[in-house]
């Protein structure tokens, strides 16, 4: 029974990393997907509601209390769940997989970032620079992933684990010509 909402967009590579927590922790059937139409010029009013920021990934709990930011909602749901954590709670482990989570982040943002610069801004008003160095910012990540920390990187989807597979995924979008031009 659903007792969480997720405002999602299935196209935001943060909404898929909180989705693979999701599965990962066998809590999908806890959440309840409420679609969100947003841009970085339009907001979704029952979105702003409870989250002035206006961003998704938010996870209404079931007392009402609003998360957002997918690395909050993340680590929340591996608090809730009754299996092994997906983060190690303490020591240099911890440390070590939070910095590959948010290298990973960094991926997305860059992605993100640069969709909007191609699609939104005006073609007269694009920044070429800008788009070079966010695609040099994601190229450079990846194979630091794929060199320094691949044994790591294992087969199973868990934070700092197979984020590598939700940033590929946004490349992927990027090679399409869908989040990047």
């Amino acid at each position: 029974m659903a007792t969480m909402t997720l405002f999602h967009s299935p196209l935001s590579p943060f909404v898929r990393k909180v989705m693979v927590v999701l599965h990962e922790t066998a809590q999908l059937e806890r959440v309840k997907l409420q679609p969100v139409n947003i841009s970085p010029v339009s907001g979704d009013p029952q979105l702003n509601q409870d989250n002035p920021i206006g961003k998704i990934p938010a996870l209404r709990l079931d007392d009402g209390t609003v998360l957002h930011d997918s690395r909050v909602i993340c680590e929340y749901l591996d608090q809730q769940h009754v299996g092994l954590p997906l983060l190690p709670r303490e020591g240099s482990a911890r440390w070590r997989r939070l910095t590959l989570v948010s290298q990973a982040d960094a991926i997305m943002d860059a992605a993100v970032s640069s969709r909007y610069e191609s699609f939104l801004r005006p073609e007269d008003k694009r920044w070429d620079g800008w788009l070079q160095a966010q695609g040099d910012k994601i190229r450079r990540s990846l194979a630091n992933l794929e060199q320094e920390h691949l044994p790591e990187l294992d087969v199973r989807v868990r934070p700092g684990g197979n984020w590598r597979g939700v940033c590929v995924g946004v490349s992927g979008f990027a090679s399409a010509g869908v989040w990047l031009a």
